[in-house]
């Protein structure tokens, strides 16, 4: 039987996905110290909350609230040895809200980088990566996760590691990269490398994509890429609510709900099946996405004229 992602997919021409964890909990009070995940036990109730404001908004899937839940990142916190723990802990939270939605919600296990630089460039093996990554998914299986969501990766050998750690979990899997103003990731990874790279791995993604980065209209400009190289795999596209400022100590992003929606309906009309928000996306956004994609009728592609026009412009000057 297909898992729960594939059959929404199956059935709709565009889904809908969640906004920000990080953004969305410091606004509930999590200082910037302190890592989101902790909150899955210490403050399990606002987790519930960011959960249910994304259902609410209308998404039709969201993540976990373990980004960084890998023992490398949780280790800052003196917390290396609780990746079991705070993973099930954010899943299981995630499944009871999802099966109380009254609709097909799908919870998406969310898988971050490890915050090492890959050998051998730096000092993280291929095989630790894969055993890191392990870890956190068997445990967002265990608790109820219908996939796994790896997003913000920034090298190939990082990728596939977790794509290695999905298929030693048997779970089916989405992967991002995130790209910078000249088209790459930070580890020099190009969009078209991307489509290429998730057709050569033994078990594909069911959707791959872009997330994070700098803001929604550069996100789209790597989305166009994706479509030019001629995959045909689902394609994800989770840009940030335009570009933050720092205001009084806080960041502050300038992305209203009318740019992220105007974001949606051009990410639907490029193409994009799964549509959501990454930093700086709060509820209020996702509201106005939903009301977008459903109202407005599906038009043809968009030139980066147009959308740089209604996003806002680019962040670097010219096409790369």
């Amino acid at each position: 039987m297909a898992d729960p992602l594939s059959q929404l997919l199956a059935g709709r021409d565009w889904l809908m996905a969640d906004g920000a964890t990080g953004t969305n909990l410091f606004n509930m009070g999590l200082a910037s110290n302190v890592a989101p995940e902790l909150w899955n036990t210490d403050r399990p109730d606002l987790v519930r909350r960011l959960y249910q404001d994304a259902v609410d908004a209308g998404a039709d899937l969201f993540l976990t609230n373990t980004f960084g839940g890998n023992a490398s990142r949780l280790r800052l916190q003196g917390a290396g040895h609780r990746v079991r723990e705070l993973n099930l802990a954010g899943a299981a939270m995630a499944r009871e809200v999802a099966d109380a939605a009254g609709r097909k919600v799908v919870v998406a296990g969310n898988i971050g980088p490890t915050g090492e630089i890959m050998a051998p460039i730096g000092s993280l093996s291929q095989a630790r990566a894969v055993e890191m990554f392990h870890e956190q998914a068997e445990a967002l299986k265990d608790g109820g996760a219908d996939v796994l969501w790896v997003e913000t990766i920034s090298s190939e050998q990082e990728f596939r590691a977790a794509a290695e750690a999905a298929r030693l979990a048997d779970m089916p899997w989405c992967g991002m990269m995130s790209f910078d103003t000249a088209g790459r990731t930070i580890m020099g990874v190009t969009s078209a490398q991307l489509s290429a790279l998730v057709e050569r791995l033994p078990n594909p993604p069911i959707a791959y994509g872009a997330n994070c980065g700098v803001g929604a209209a550069d996100l789209l400009r790597t989305v166009r890429d994706f479509v030019a190289s001629g995959n045909e795999r689902p394609i994800i596209a989770k840009g940030n609510a335009g570009i933050p400022h720092l205001e009084d100590g806080h960041l502050h992003y300038d992305g209203t709900p009318a740019i992220m929606a105007d974001y949606a309906c051009l990410a639907r009309d490029m193409g994009v099946r799964i549509i959501g928000g990454c930093c700086g996306t709060t509820p209020d956004h996702l509201r106005a996405m939903r009301e977008a994609l459903e109202t407005r009728a599906p038009g043809p592609r968009p030139s980066l004229e147009e959308i740089a026009s209604r996003l806002g412009g680019f962040s670097a000057v010219g096409d790369y």
